[in-house]
């Protein structure tokens, strides 16, 4: 099962490193990842693979959720099916 992690806010030291360490605790794959800085702003989008998740998925949605707030970005994750949906021309 696939899901996308978005994350935006401040660029600041250590974003990537928290994320992807959280992830490797809940034995989540990043399959692809992008990043970028806009105008100071950090951008990254992640493809992971929950299938050998510790964790249900809205159980993780839960908790990057909070983890965000308290690094003060915003991350959210969607399965890729409703992504696919959302972005469909």
């Amino acid at each position: 099962m696939n899901a996308i992690i978005t994350v935006v806010g401040t660029d600041r030291v250590g974003i990537i490193a928290k994320v992807s360490a959280f992830l490797a605790d809940r034995n989540i794959n990043i399959e692809d990842i992008n990043q970028t800085i806009l105008s100071g702003n950090f951008v990254m989008m992640m493809m992971v693979d929950l299938s050998q998740s510790s964790r249900a998925l809205d159980a993780v949605k839960k908790e990057l959720a909070e983890m965000g707030n308290s690094m003060g970005v915003s991350i959210s994750l969607m399965h890729e099916n409703v992504f696919s949906a959302m972005h469909r021309i």
